[in-house]
Protein backbone atom coordinates (compact mmCIF):
# COMPACT_ATOMS: atom_id res chain seq x y z
CA UNK A 1 0.00 0.00 0.00
CA UNK A 2 1.02 3.63 -0.44
CA UNK A 3 0.43 6.07 2.20
CA UNK A 4 0.43 9.67 3.12
CA UNK A 5 1.31 10.37 6.15
CA UNK A 6 1.04 13.49 8.29
CA UNK A 7 3.02 14.58 10.64
CA UNK A 8 4.51 11.31 10.18
CA UNK A 9 7.81 12.90 11.91
CA UNK A 10 6.58 13.05 15.32
CA UNK A 11 6.11 10.64 18.28
CA UNK A 12 3.79 8.52 17.15
CA UNK A 13 4.08 9.27 13.03
CA UNK A 14 8.00 8.08 13.36
CA UNK A 15 6.89 5.02 15.27
CA UNK A 16 4.15 4.10 12.86
CA UNK A 17 6.87 4.50 9.72
CA UNK A 18 8.57 1.59 11.19
CA UNK A 19 5.63 -0.20 11.86
CA UNK A 20 4.54 0.19 8.09
CA UNK A 21 7.85 -0.44 6.25
CA UNK A 22 7.85 -3.57 8.21
CA UNK A 23 4.57 -4.44 6.94
CA UNK A 24 5.64 -3.88 3.25
CA UNK A 25 4.48 -0.55 2.84
CA UNK A 26 5.28 2.47 1.02
CA UNK A 27 5.57 6.18 2.48
CA UNK A 28 5.65 9.43 2.10
CA UNK A 29 5.65 12.19 5.02
CA UNK A 30 4.09 15.35 4.91
CA UNK A 31 4.73 17.05 7.90
CA UNK A 32 5.57 21.06 8.75
CA UNK A 33 8.28 20.20 11.56
CA UNK A 34 6.64 22.91 13.74
CA UNK A 35 7.19 20.25 16.78
CA UNK A 36 8.73 17.23 14.92
CA UNK A 37 12.03 16.59 13.65
CA UNK A 38 13.44 15.55 10.18
CA UNK A 39 16.01 13.21 12.23
CA UNK A 40 13.32 11.07 13.62
CA UNK A 41 12.82 9.68 9.93
CA UNK A 42 16.78 9.49 9.63
CA UNK A 43 16.43 7.38 12.69
CA UNK A 44 14.03 5.54 10.84
CA UNK A 45 16.37 4.84 7.99
CA UNK A 46 18.54 3.49 10.39
CA UNK A 47 15.80 0.97 11.95
CA UNK A 48 14.53 0.05 8.75
CA UNK A 49 17.48 0.17 6.25
CA UNK A 50 14.55 2.50 4.44
CA UNK A 51 13.52 6.31 4.31
CA UNK A 52 9.96 7.94 4.11
CA UNK A 53 10.05 10.21 1.32
CA UNK A 54 9.52 14.02 3.28
CA UNK A 55 7.43 16.89 1.83
CA UNK A 56 7.76 20.08 4.51
CA UNK A 57 4.47 21.51 4.15
CA UNK A 58 1.16 22.24 5.99
CA UNK A 59 -1.80 20.39 5.95
CA UNK A 60 -3.51 23.44 5.72
CA UNK A 61 -1.76 24.91 2.58
CA UNK A 62 -3.74 23.60 -0.22
CA UNK A 63 -1.21 24.60 -3.12
CA UNK A 64 1.38 22.37 -1.28
CA UNK A 65 -1.34 19.30 -0.27
CA UNK A 66 -2.51 19.79 -3.94
CA UNK A 67 0.32 19.04 -5.87
CA UNK A 68 1.88 16.35 -3.40
CA UNK A 69 -1.61 14.61 -3.91
CA UNK A 70 -1.23 15.67 -8.17
CA UNK A 71 2.02 14.47 -8.06
CA UNK A 72 1.70 11.01 -5.96
CA UNK A 73 -1.34 8.57 -5.99
CA UNK A 74 -2.17 7.33 -2.18
CA UNK A 75 -3.75 4.10 -0.91
CA UNK A 76 -4.38 5.49 2.05
CA UNK A 77 -3.66 8.42 4.50
CA UNK A 78 -2.71 8.16 8.43
CA UNK A 79 -3.31 11.95 9.60
CA UNK A 80 -1.54 12.87 12.83
CA UNK A 81 -0.94 16.43 11.73
CA UNK A 82 -2.24 18.37 14.86
CA UNK A 83 -1.79 20.29 17.65
CA UNK A 84 -2.05 18.16 20.82
CA UNK A 85 -1.14 19.89 24.34
CA UNK A 86 -4.68 20.50 26.46
CA UNK A 87 -3.51 22.99 28.41
CA UNK A 88 -1.48 24.70 25.55
CA UNK A 89 -5.06 24.73 23.32
CA UNK A 90 -6.43 26.44 26.36
CA UNK A 91 -4.05 29.30 26.23
CA UNK A 92 -4.13 29.45 21.96
CA UNK A 93 -7.64 28.44 21.69
CA UNK A 94 -7.39 30.05 18.23
CA UNK A 95 -4.68 28.36 16.92
CA UNK A 96 -6.16 24.80 17.68
CA UNK A 97 -9.22 25.17 15.72
CA UNK A 98 -7.30 26.55 12.82
CA UNK A 99 -4.60 24.00 12.52
CA UNK A 100 -6.35 20.94 13.68
CA UNK A 101 -9.92 21.64 12.49
CA UNK A 102 -9.57 24.21 9.05
CA UNK A 103 -6.20 22.42 8.25
CA UNK A 104 -8.09 18.96 8.17
CA UNK A 105 -10.66 20.37 6.03
CA UNK A 106 -8.44 21.19 3.21
CA UNK A 107 -6.64 17.76 3.69
CA UNK A 108 -9.89 16.19 3.44
CA UNK A 109 -10.90 17.96 0.79
CA UNK A 110 -7.99 17.46 -1.27
CA UNK A 111 -7.77 13.60 -0.75
CA UNK A 112 -11.64 14.19 -2.06
CA UNK A 113 -10.47 15.56 -5.00
CA UNK A 114 -8.11 13.40 -5.78
CA UNK A 115 -10.47 10.23 -4.84
CA UNK A 116 -8.21 8.99 -1.98
CA UNK A 117 -10.94 7.82 0.57
CA UNK A 118 -9.41 5.04 2.88
CA UNK A 119 -8.10 7.49 5.78
CA UNK A 120 -6.97 6.47 9.53
CA UNK A 121 -7.32 9.56 11.73
CA UNK A 122 -5.31 10.00 15.07
CA UNK A 123 -8.33 10.69 17.63
CA UNK A 124 -7.88 10.67 21.29
CA UNK A 125 -9.82 9.58 24.18
CA UNK A 126 -10.19 12.80 25.36
CA UNK A 127 -13.22 12.87 23.14
CA UNK A 128 -14.43 11.10 26.67
CA UNK A 129 -14.26 14.10 28.71
CA UNK A 130 -14.43 13.16 32.40
CA UNK A 131 -15.55 9.97 32.44
CA UNK A 132 -18.03 8.35 34.60
CA UNK A 133 -16.51 5.72 37.14
CA UNK A 134 -19.49 3.83 36.53
CA UNK A 135 -18.52 3.74 32.76
CA UNK A 136 -15.27 2.22 33.19
CA UNK A 137 -13.63 0.74 31.56
CA UNK A 138 -14.47 3.12 28.28
CA UNK A 139 -15.91 1.43 25.12
CA UNK A 140 -16.47 3.29 21.90
CA UNK A 141 -20.45 3.86 22.37
CA UNK A 142 -19.41 5.59 26.06
CA UNK A 143 -20.70 9.30 26.58
CA UNK A 144 -18.57 12.37 24.07
CA UNK A 145 -17.51 15.42 25.88
CA UNK A 146 -14.68 18.42 25.35
CA UNK A 147 -13.39 19.64 28.00
CA UNK A 148 -10.47 21.77 26.25
CA UNK A 149 -10.22 23.07 22.79
CA UNK A 150 -7.68 20.67 21.45
CA UNK A 151 -10.56 17.72 23.12
CA UNK A 152 -13.21 19.71 21.07
CA UNK A 153 -10.96 19.78 17.99
CA UNK A 154 -11.10 16.16 18.29
CA UNK A 155 -14.28 15.46 19.15
CA UNK A 156 -15.59 17.92 16.18
CA UNK A 157 -13.51 16.43 13.27
CA UNK A 158 -15.05 12.94 14.44
CA UNK A 159 -18.25 13.99 14.13
CA UNK A 160 -17.37 15.73 10.77
CA UNK A 161 -15.88 12.51 9.61
CA UNK A 162 -19.29 10.33 10.62
CA UNK A 163 -21.12 13.10 8.42
CA UNK A 164 -19.18 12.94 5.31
CA UNK A 165 -19.23 9.16 5.50
CA UNK A 166 -23.12 9.47 5.93
CA UNK A 167 -23.44 11.51 2.90
CA UNK A 168 -20.55 9.88 0.79
CA UNK A 169 -20.14 6.01 0.56
CA UNK A 170 -17.30 6.30 -0.82
CA UNK A 171 -15.20 7.45 2.58
CA UNK A 172 -13.44 4.84 4.96
CA UNK A 173 -12.70 6.28 8.02
CA UNK A 174 -11.04 4.57 11.06
CA UNK A 175 -10.99 6.83 14.59
CA UNK A 176 -8.23 5.24 16.64
CA UNK A 177 -8.74 6.78 19.81
CA UNK A 178 -6.02 6.25 22.09
CA UNK A 179 -5.34 6.62 24.98
CA UNK A 180 -1.52 7.66 27.05
CA UNK A 181 1.19 6.31 24.44
CA UNK A 182 4.29 6.17 26.16
CA UNK A 183 7.40 4.30 25.31
CA UNK A 184 10.11 4.31 22.64
CA UNK A 185 11.22 1.89 19.79
CA UNK A 186 13.47 -0.68 21.94
CA UNK A 187 16.45 0.43 19.65
CA UNK A 188 17.12 3.44 21.56
CA UNK A 189 17.25 5.71 18.41
CA UNK A 190 13.46 7.01 18.29
CA UNK A 191 10.84 8.39 20.73
CA UNK A 192 9.26 11.37 22.27
CA UNK A 193 11.33 14.28 21.99
CA UNK A 194 8.85 17.37 23.26
CA UNK A 195 10.07 21.23 22.64
CA UNK A 196 10.20 23.13 26.32
CA UNK A 197 8.81 21.06 29.59
CA UNK A 198 7.03 18.31 28.63
CA UNK A 199 3.14 18.39 28.80
CA UNK A 200 2.85 14.30 29.17
CA UNK A 201 4.11 12.62 32.56
CA UNK A 202 6.50 9.93 31.04
CA UNK A 203 8.90 12.67 29.23
CA UNK A 204 8.39 14.48 32.26
CA UNK A 205 9.75 11.28 33.89
CA UNK A 206 12.84 10.64 32.03
CA UNK A 207 14.07 14.15 31.51
CA UNK A 208 14.27 14.17 36.01
CA UNK A 209 15.57 10.64 35.52
CA UNK A 210 18.17 12.44 33.19
CA UNK A 211 18.45 15.23 35.38
CA UNK A 212 17.20 17.86 32.48
CA UNK A 213 14.85 19.12 35.33
CA UNK A 214 14.93 18.81 39.17
CA UNK A 215 11.59 16.78 40.05
CA UNK A 216 8.55 15.42 39.21
CA UNK A 217 5.36 16.09 40.52
CA UNK A 218 2.69 14.08 41.21
CA UNK A 219 -0.97 15.76 41.18
CA UNK A 220 -3.23 14.44 43.93
CA UNK A 221 -2.34 11.82 46.22
CA UNK A 222 -6.24 11.17 47.86
CA UNK A 223 -8.27 9.97 44.70
CA UNK A 224 -10.00 6.94 45.27
CA UNK A 225 -7.69 4.71 43.62
CA UNK A 226 -6.10 1.80 45.75
CA UNK A 227 -2.91 4.03 45.98
CA UNK A 228 -4.54 7.64 45.64
CA UNK A 229 -2.88 8.48 42.56
CA UNK A 230 -4.72 8.90 39.15
CA UNK A 231 -5.21 5.85 36.98
CA UNK A 232 -4.80 5.78 33.07
CA UNK A 233 -4.42 3.49 30.57
CA UNK A 234 -0.61 3.64 29.50
CA UNK A 235 0.33 1.85 25.98
CA UNK A 236 3.44 1.09 24.71
CA UNK A 237 3.94 3.66 21.29
CA UNK A 238 5.17 0.63 19.20
CA UNK A 239 1.94 -1.46 20.29
CA UNK A 240 0.20 1.72 19.17
CA UNK A 241 1.97 1.83 15.78
CA UNK A 242 1.30 -1.51 15.01
CA UNK A 243 -2.49 -0.90 15.73
CA UNK A 244 -2.47 1.76 13.03
CA UNK A 245 -1.01 -0.77 10.75
CA UNK A 246 -3.69 -3.04 11.78
CA UNK A 247 -5.94 -0.29 11.11
CA UNK A 248 -4.56 0.08 7.66
CA UNK A 249 -5.36 -3.62 6.68
CA UNK A 250 -8.85 -3.55 7.86
CA UNK A 251 -9.94 -0.04 6.86
CA UNK A 252 -10.80 -0.83 3.07
CA UNK A 253 -12.94 -3.27 4.07
CA UNK A 254 -15.28 -1.33 6.68
CA UNK A 255 -16.97 1.47 4.92
CA UNK A 256 -18.20 4.66 6.95
CA UNK A 257 -17.16 5.69 10.22
CA UNK A 258 -15.55 3.36 12.98
CA UNK A 259 -14.27 4.07 16.12
CA UNK A 260 -11.64 2.15 17.84
CA UNK A 261 -10.08 2.43 21.27
CA UNK A 262 -6.37 1.07 20.90
CA UNK A 263 -5.53 0.78 24.76
CA UNK A 264 -4.21 -2.13 26.98
CA UNK A 265 -7.37 -2.19 28.71
CA UNK A 266 -5.90 -2.05 32.30
CA UNK A 267 -4.83 1.11 34.28
CA UNK A 268 -1.76 1.44 35.54
CA UNK A 269 -1.61 4.30 38.81
CA UNK A 270 0.61 7.23 38.63
CA UNK A 271 2.55 5.89 41.91
CA UNK A 272 3.15 2.66 40.10
CA UNK A 273 4.58 4.49 36.63
CA UNK A 274 7.30 5.96 38.78
CA UNK A 275 7.55 2.61 40.56
CA UNK A 276 8.50 0.63 37.70
CA UNK A 277 10.58 3.62 36.22
CA UNK A 278 12.62 3.42 39.28
CA UNK A 279 12.81 -0.63 38.30
CA UNK A 280 14.33 0.30 34.95
CA UNK A 281 16.87 2.92 36.01
CA UNK A 282 17.85 0.79 38.93
CA UNK A 283 17.83 4.54 41.12
CA UNK A 284 14.71 6.64 42.70
CA UNK A 285 13.19 9.02 41.07
CA UNK A 286 13.11 12.90 42.22
CA UNK A 287 9.50 13.23 43.05
CA UNK A 288 6.64 15.03 45.28
CA UNK A 289 3.34 15.27 45.99
CA UNK A 290 1.39 18.33 45.26
CA UNK A 291 -2.38 19.37 45.00
CA UNK A 292 -4.84 18.07 42.26
CA UNK A 293 -4.97 19.29 39.57
CA UNK A 294 -8.60 20.96 38.26
CA UNK A 295 -10.48 18.76 35.86
CA UNK A 296 -8.07 15.44 36.13
CA UNK A 297 -9.91 12.41 36.08
CA UNK A 298 -9.33 10.15 39.15
CA UNK A 299 -9.44 6.65 36.28
CA UNK A 300 -9.80 6.21 33.00
CA UNK A 301 -8.83 3.39 30.79
CA UNK A 302 -10.06 1.16 27.48
CA UNK A 303 -12.27 -1.39 26.85
CA UNK A 304 -10.32 -2.80 23.74
CA UNK A 305 -12.09 -5.65 22.91
CA UNK A 306 -13.57 -3.83 19.57
CA UNK A 307 -9.58 -3.57 18.59
CA UNK A 308 -9.14 -7.25 19.19
CA UNK A 309 -12.21 -8.48 17.24
CA UNK A 310 -12.22 -5.84 14.33
CA UNK A 311 -8.46 -5.46 13.46
CA UNK A 312 -7.40 -8.69 15.49
CA UNK A 313 -4.79 -6.59 17.25
CA UNK A 314 -4.01 -6.50 21.08
CA UNK A 315 -1.30 -4.55 23.12
CA UNK A 316 2.03 -6.89 24.14
CA UNK A 317 3.87 -4.77 25.57
CA UNK A 318 3.85 -4.21 29.84
CA UNK A 319 4.70 -1.25 31.97
CA UNK A 320 7.91 -1.97 32.65
CA UNK A 321 8.88 -2.48 29.05
CA UNK A 322 7.48 0.74 27.96
CA UNK A 323 9.74 2.33 31.28
CA UNK A 324 13.00 -0.02 29.85
CA UNK A 325 12.38 1.45 26.41
CA UNK A 326 11.59 5.24 27.26
CA UNK A 327 14.49 5.27 29.69
CA UNK A 328 17.17 3.72 26.94
CA UNK A 329 16.02 6.62 24.69
CA UNK A 330 16.61 9.25 27.21
CA UNK A 331 19.90 7.63 27.95
CA UNK A 332 20.90 7.93 24.73
CA UNK A 333 19.78 10.74 23.72
CA UNK A 334 19.93 13.01 26.75
CA UNK A 335 18.84 16.51 24.49
CA UNK A 336 16.84 14.07 22.40
CA UNK A 337 17.55 14.52 18.67
CA UNK A 338 19.44 17.67 19.04
CA UNK A 339 22.37 15.36 20.21
CA UNK A 340 22.97 11.92 20.33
Amino acid sequence: MKLLVTGGAGYIGSHTCVAAFAAGHEITVLDNLCNSSPEALERVERICGKKPRLVVGDIGDRACVRALLDAEKFDATIHFAGLKAVGESVEKPWEYYENNIAGTLVLLDELRRHGVFNFVFSSSATVYGNPDPANLPLREDAPLAALSPYGATKLWLEEMMRAMAKADPRWHFMLLRYFNPVGAHESGLIGEDPGGIPNNLMPYITQVAVGRLKELTIFGRDYPTPDGTCVRDYIHVCDLAEGHVAALAKVADLPGCTAINLGTGCGTSVAQLVASFEKATGRPLPHRYGERRPGDAAACWADATKARELLGWVAKRDCDAMCRDAWRYQSMNPDGYRRG
